[in-house]
């Protein structure tokens, strides 16, 4: 039972999975600074509010007699959700799969689109190999006599 747990854990995509998920929480960290510190104000000066989080319709007002909250259609929480997701999306295309799909049609060592295809070796015919199989026959017999 251990031995199928080691072999689970120790297998490549795992540990692959693990790494990936650090990185994305870090990545996320920088994303939401971003968002939160540049773009957010940036928007919320467009649409004169102080947060952009805060930014929304108010539906109904908060009471005063504390009989019932205020409810508002914060939309602006929804535009900071979308930019972020886009600024997350943008970044794990240009950084990842645009590179990877590079390697993946040319990994290091290979030739370029413009260089001229290799020419294939020419591979004899048969009728070429028995005539030379027949002449070294004959230069060994020749040697012997």
């Amino acid at each position: 039972m251990f031995q199928g747990f080691k072999e689970f854990i120790l297998r490549g995509n795992v540990i692959d999975l693990a790494v990936a998920v650090v990185i994305g929480a870090a990545f996320t960290g920088i994303v939401t600074g971003l968002v939160e510190g540049i773009f957010n104000p940036v928007i919320a000066l467009i649409f004169n509010a102080d947060d952009l989080s805060g930014a929304g319709l108010v539906l109904r007002p908060e009471s005063s007699e504390g009989a019932g909250d205020g409810i508002v259609l914060a939309w602006g929480r929804v535009i900071s959700a979308l930019i972020q997701f886009l600024l997350v999306a943008t970044v794990v295309y240009f950084a990842l799969i645009v590179p990877m799909n590079y390697l993946r049609k040319n990994p290091f060592g290979r030739r370029k689109k413009n260089d001229p295809e290799p020419e294939a070796p020419k591979v004899p015919t048969e009728q070429e190999l028995l005539t030379e199989i027949r002449d070294l026959l004959r230069a060994q017999q020749s040697r012997e006599n």
